[in-house]
């Protein structure tokens, strides 16, 4: 029932590693690029509680709860991942951005509800581990795929304002895993009809309830998910700074290759033209680089993720204190991109990061669904989703430049600030305080 997830995150390492990278292809500064990747925390905001809303309202004895969301988000993904780095211009990449992550949130939010669904509470930390699993191999494929291509002799060269051709590449493979996964999770996974069908159907009938559930909601939720959502203000925070900023960031401080300007050239004369040409394909060559060891996260919160698995399904964990010290490694791993002394060393980086990746994607959500309305599991998931983008949107919106901007003009003041934000994510843990929530005892076979 996760095997989907492999082509979602596909989706979501091709955006996250590569849509800077083709932002400042087609002319972006680097002090744009928070601002263009509003997008992405803005149609979660919209979407995420919309789906999971209709999803908990939504059943078919052929089709199920959750699975025709996938199936659409399927569809509009593919579509737009192939289109996108044909962009162009940068207005029609921005809004591409839009349409993207609208579609990849289609089929994302059910995923987190179908695992809540299936499992009972004391398998959902091992579900969400075993989904995390998937979405960490995931990671790690899509991020190598431009590196890959090009080594297989596709051209990273491009004129200016054109997106290389192993990049587009790379995208036109993902659509294909993205679309092919879902299937598969939409063929072989058999959903549960409600447990009281006539209630679930007179909940149906009730009109002009969506805008009010969904408040009462809000107002109503559990004081762990408040507290909860002080964790995941500052983790996504940090992950939504190194999505949009580390491409500028690394390739200006560790490979001393960063994207060509066209007023740095004159262009309109042959020496000028064959400068920006060099300048620009070592650019895309070292965001390549970049591109491989922003996987390295996606491959040790796999490692994490298989350890995870393994021991919570036999022993007892404390959800808190693992979510907390993955944190804190994860702010370790960003700061540490400011001093190393070579490119190599980003892979160290990375992993420290994927072990906060791996955590972030499977404790909080083990800790809500313990502690939430299993009936209303899609809403409450859809409004979770807030803490997670409310913050990308305060960054977006210049929080990104300003604190960074206090350390100093350089980009690579993005990844301390990051770094500094998971450690705070990480003391923030402390307010947890629901048993239920923090621990689990597996259920004795």
């Amino acid at each position: 029932m996760s095997f989907g997830f492999l082509g979602i995150q596909f989706g979501f390492a091709l955006q996250g590693g590569f849509m800077s990278r083709i932002f400042q292809t087609l002319g972006a500064e680097k002090d744009a690029i928070p601002m263009l990747w509003i997008a992405a925390p803005l149609t979660g905001l919209l979407v995420q509680p919309i789906i999971g809303y209709l999803s908990d309202k939504t059943w078919s004895p052929r089709w199920g709860r959750r699975k025709p969301y996938f199936l659409i988000g399927a569809v509009l993904s593919s579509i737009a991942l192939f289109i996108v780095p044909h962009s162009p211009y940068l207005w029609v990449a921005a809004g591409l951005l839009w349409i993207l992550d609208a579609s990849i949130n289609i089929s994302m939010e059910p995923f987190r509800a179908l695992v809540a669904d299936k499992l009972p509470k004391s398998q959902t930390s091992y579900g969400f581990v075993v989904q995390t699993l998937i979405i960490g191999i995931g990671t790690w494929i899509a991020s190598n795929l431009p590196w890959a291509i090009s080594k297989l002799g596709v051209s990273d060269e491009a004129a200016m304002g054109v997106i290389p051709m192993s990049v587009k590449v790379a995208f036109a493979i993902g659509a294909v895993v993205f679309f092919s996964s879902i299937i598969y999770t939409v063929m072989k996974t058999k959903e549960y009809p409600p447990e009281d069908m006539k209630a679930f159907e007179e909940e149906k009938k009730k009109k002009n309830m969506f805008i009010k559930d969904i408040t009462n909601n809000i107002f109503s939720m559990p004081l762990t998910m408040r507290r909860l959502g002080v964790v995941q203000f500052f983790s996504w925070f940090a992950f939504f700074t190194m999505w949009s900023m580390a491409n500028p960031a690394l390739t200006e401080h560790v490979f001393h290759t960063p994207a060509p300007m066209e007023s740095a050239y004159d262009l309109a004369t042959t020496a000028g033209n064959e400068a920006f040409m060099v300048a620009n394909t070592a650019f895309q060559k070292a965001s390549n680089r970049v591109g491989s060891y922003m996987g390295v996260y996606g491959l040790s919160s796999m490692v994490f993720a298989l350890i995870l698995t393994f021991y919570t399904s036999r022993k007892r964990i404390n959800r808190k204190y693992v979510h907390m010290f993955s944190l804190f490694l994860g702010g370790l791993g960003f700061i540490s991109m400011y001093f190393v002394p070579s490119p190599e060393y980003l892979a160290g980086s990375f992993a420290l990061i994927g072990f906060a990746w791996g955590s972030i994607l499977s404790m909080p959500y083990a800790m809500l669904s313990s502690s939430v309305d299993p009936k209303k599991m899609g809403v409450i998931m859809g409004i979770f989703n807030m803490f997670i983008v409310i913050p990308q949107i305060i960054a977006a919106l210049g929080g990104i430049n300003y604190i960074s901007g206090l350390l100093g003009e350089e980009a690579i003041n993005a990844m301390i600030v990051a770094g500094i934000s998971l450690i705070i994510a990480g003391f923030s843990n402390l307010l947890i305080t629901n048993k239920e929530a923090i621990t689990y005892q597996p259920t004795e076979e």
